[in-house]
């Protein structure tokens, strides 16, 4: 039986580890069948396979051996990158799942969803997306949107009850003490029995399934899809029409279809698919160590697009650890001998929730504490008889409480001129009032205003309007900067990206913030100035105004309409169940991990796990170095299939005999993908990542700089290889010895065009640069390879390779030496409009 402080850590282990965990078979997954099924199906290994049975059949077997073990390898490679790719995503969706206040060992604790258990008591409230069934044990209010269930969109009430119903009511019922997994809080607060969870539950019996992660943005995956789909059509009509060629000029129908297949192989850039799923899955949990959950994979592509940052204040910009520094006219520290210094700290311990989560109560708590209250104690002998939350039209929250002792005691806090109208003052005392708020406000302090009565009535009121209130002082909250701000500000402002602060605070507290985070506004405007704008007066304020204060949650959303009207990339933050409208609608919406609604999460692109202003920026950062390298890697590919494919149709055009077999083009595939994902995926940012200006988000991926620099780069290795084919050829060097010489040269030319494209910098030692731990692995892979094939005798033999001279190994280096130093050259022409 579960008691009032929850279940022990150790028990609710037991029950995950005998029950399993809280979540229902998620449609998609991949096993490593169906992960191999698409790998086979992959044009590249198709063409492998076939001219592995061509040689196999009609050719050499030992020459078929070698091609259907390269092609084995290369399938035994991708199908290592998919699981890889895979077990990241699937992390990644772990952290994508709604989160559970539970109480453990009697102190609630915030975990994943899928760790609730049966017997957990959990805590919700207003935007929680509720973890499992269970019956309700106690409530404020509580009200549940069922309509997934249900299909009704009315909220229902709930009722608790003392012990769990039997037989437990369906969803829909009215008043009802059940609560079903995946339904929504829309009011009040809770606290509930876990019943049932994963496919026990109501929403698992339905059949229902969670929400993934999407794996691929649709932008970037057209893009690439329809470039492989146009070289595949190439290539397949260019290898088709090389063998027919072949053939009838020839008369050598083997060597034709041959032939063929290394063309088709040579043209194929099939790598890009497989590039792009595993830099953006690697990329997501790169950013996710920073503290940043992508919840969409598009959303790294977005982040180097941001050119405005809306923030709010308190938890984001402020490390969200609130004390109380002036009460009542009193200045930490306090002195707990004055009795209306001591009146107001209870006001304000009984206007909080009695099991705080919430910032601001944590610190009327840890107030009451300092003080010398037993707050336990004290709320034990109470009873919570009504609660009166936040409303649009009353900031303010107000909770009675019975005693047996004496007459109920009501407790509001809240904005001051809630508290204010709550004490029915006169316009001169809110004057006066105001004055004190305006003073305390400019220390950047948030004020809240505070308030009791006893009431004489035995029964609460039904609002909290009609309660005599007296006014019991002000109190304001000191919540410190984080130390990540003033530089992450910095770091916006060099990138060009426009930050503004949003927040519920007085003006002069978010100007004050503002200073101390290194923002500079030109003016404020308030939540009531908005109010009295146009649509259109308000995409000309947005333009220069940079603090927004007083702003309630829906007026998030006019800001965002507004500034996107004005043609900015928006990135916004929030974390309540209001922000969400305003989330989805910025093209980059930021919920908070810690403090944030599930409803938040659900419809932002990007969840905070620290709610750390800082780790936005460090997301920005990456994202940009993501999309980067993504580009680098890219333009080597575009640019390795030039020689690849010019050294099989070169000796063709000449009229001599084939240098390149599909036998070699797969050993230099086995080289590529490794190069792709392991170089360029971990190499470091730009220098200038952080000072240059958001990349236009409509630029294509292959933009005509990244193309033109490709072909560039393509054109100059293949005319490095064709030099020294041509050398060779003068040489008089037998087929075999001309076929090594070449192919030993392209190796070269391979490794030197990887070191080109590890930097946008036309600097030279910015590609020779260190911090690449994979860039002295790699080539010193690709070194030991290419000394096996060449040096020992039998896998020459099966190559076709001869003997390689020293005078020709010297010939070929300084051709890759001589290309390396061109490109580098090469580079000054498209200085910035690479990363661009």
């Amino acid at each position: 039986m579960t008691g009032p402080a929850g279940l022990t850590s150790a028990e609710a282990a037991r029950r995950l580890a005998s029950e399993g965990p809280n979540e229902l078979p998620r449609a998609g997954r991949r096993g490593l069948p169906a992960i191999l099924l698409d790998v086979l199906r992959e044009p590249m290994l198709l063409l492998l396979l076939v001219g592995g049975a061509i040689y196999l059949i009609f050719g050499d077997h030992a020459e078929a051996i070698i091609l259907l073990i390269f092609a084995s390898f290369s399938i035994l490679v991708t199908t290592v990158q998919e699981s890889r790719t895979e077990r990241i995503l699937e992390r990644l969706r772990d952290l994508t799942a709604p989160r559970a206040l539970v109480l453990r060992d009697g102190v609630p604790l915030r975990i994943p969803g899928r760790e609730v258990v049966r017997g957990d008591v959990l805590l919700v409230a207003e935007g929680d997306r509720v973890a499992a069934d269970g019956w309700l044990a106690g409530a404020q209010d509580l009200r549940l949107d069922e309509s997934m269930l249900t299909g009704e969109s009315v909220p229902v009430g709930k009722t608790s009850t003392a012990a769990p119903p039997v037989p437990a009511p369906p969803p829909g019922g009215d008043g009802s003490p059940m609560l079903f997994a995946g339904t929504l809080v829309v009011g009040g607060t809770g606290r509930m029995v876990v019943s049932a969870t994963g496919v026990h539950s109501e929403i698992g019996k339905i059949g229902k399934s969670l929400s993934q992660l999407e794996t691929e943005p649709p932008r970037l995956r057209a893009q690439t899809m329809r470039v492989v789909r146009l070289a595949g059509i190439a290539g397949g009509a260019a290898a088709l029409l090389v063998a027919v060629l072949y053939g009838l000029a020839r008369g050598n129908w083997l060597e034709g279809a041959l032939s063929g297949i290394a063309i088709g192989m040579a043209l194929l850039p099939e790598e890009f698919p497989v590039v792009l799923t595993v830099f953006l899955a690697v990329g997501a949990w790169r950013i996710a160590q920073a503290g940043v959950l992508t919840r969409r994979a598009a959303a790294i592509e977005s982040l180097g697009a941001a050119t405005v940052l809306c923030t709010d204040k308190t938890g984001t910009l402020t490390r969200n650890q609130m004390s109380v520094a002036e009460l009542d006219g009193h200045v930490a520290p306090f002195d707990p001998a004055a009795p209306a210094f001591l009146d107001a700290a209870l006001v304000g311990l009984l206007a909080s929730a009695p099991t705080p989560f919430d910032p601001m109560d944590r610190a009327f708590h840890d107030l009451a504490g300092s003080l010398g209250v037993d707050t336990r104690a004290l709320l034990d002998g109470l009873r919570l008889q009504a609660a009166f939350g936040l409303r649009p039209d009353l900031l303010a929250v107000t909770q009675v409480w019975s005693r047996p002792d004496g007459p109920m005691i009501a407790a509001a806090k809240g904005a001051p001129e809630a508290i204010a109208t709550l004490c029915r003052m006169s316009a001169q005392e809110t004057q006066a009032l105001q004055a004190q708020v305006n003073a305390m406000a400019a220390r950047g302090l948030r004020v809240l205003g505070l308030a009791r009565a006893d009431l004489a009535s035995p029964a609460p009121p039904a609002q909290a309007r009609d309660i005599a209130f007296r006014f019991a002082g002000l109190a304001g909250l000191a919540d410190p900067l984080r130390d990540s701000v003033p530089a992450a500000m910095a770091d916006c402002r060099a990138a060009g990206i426009r930050v503004v602060m949003i927040t519920g605070d007085y003006p002069a507290t978010a100007l004050s913030i503002a200073a101390q985070a290194g923002l500079a506004p030109d003016r404020v405007l308030t939540g009531s100035d908005l109010q009295a704008l146009t649509p259109q007066d308000l995409i000309r304020a947005v333009a220069d105004t940079d603090i927004f204060a007083r702003v309630m949650p829906d007026q998030k959303l006019r800001l965002v309409t507004a500034l996107k009207a004005r043609g900015e990339i928006v990135a916004m933050t929030g974390d309540g169940v209001n922000d969400a409208p305003s989330l989805k609608a910025a093209h980059i919406g930021i919920a908070m991990g810690g403090r944030g609604t599930d409803v938040a999460r659900e419809a932002a692109a990007i969840v905070l796990l620290d709610d750390d202003f800082g780790a936005i920026v460090a997301a920005i950062r990456l994202g940009r170095r993501i999309f980067d390298n993504l580009r680098k890697a890219m333009s080597f590919i575009l640019a390795l299939h030039v020689p690849i494919a010019g050294l099989a149709l070169l000796p063709l055009v000449l009229g001599r005999p084939m240098l390149l077999l599909p036998v070699h083009i797969a050993f230099l595939e086995m080289i590529v993908d490794p190069v792709c994902t392991l170089v360029f995926e971990a190499e470091a940012e730009e220098a200038d990542v952080m000072r240059r200006p958001p990349r236009n988000p409509r630029a294509a991926l292959f933009s005509r700089a990244m193309l033109a620099w490709s072909a560039v780069q393509g054109a100059g290795a293949l005319a490095a290889v064709a030099g020294v084919y041509a050398y060779g050829v003068s040489q008089g060097l037998p087929v075999n010895e001309l076929r090594v010489l070449s192919f030993f040269t392209l190796v070269l030319v391979i490794l030197a065009l990887i070191f080109v494209n590890r930097s946008f910098s036309p600097a030279p030692l910015a590609a020779l640069r260190g911090g690449n731990r994979t860039m002295v692995l790699v080539p010193t892979l690709v070194a030991a390879a290419l000394a096996l094939v060449v040096l020992l005798p039998q896998a020459a033999g099966m190559f076709g390779f001869g003997p390689l001279h020293g005078a020709n190994l010297g010939t070929a280096l300084g051709a890759a030496m001589a290309l390396f130093a061109g490109l580098e050259l090469a580079k000054a022409a498209f200085r910035g409009r690479l990363a661009a």
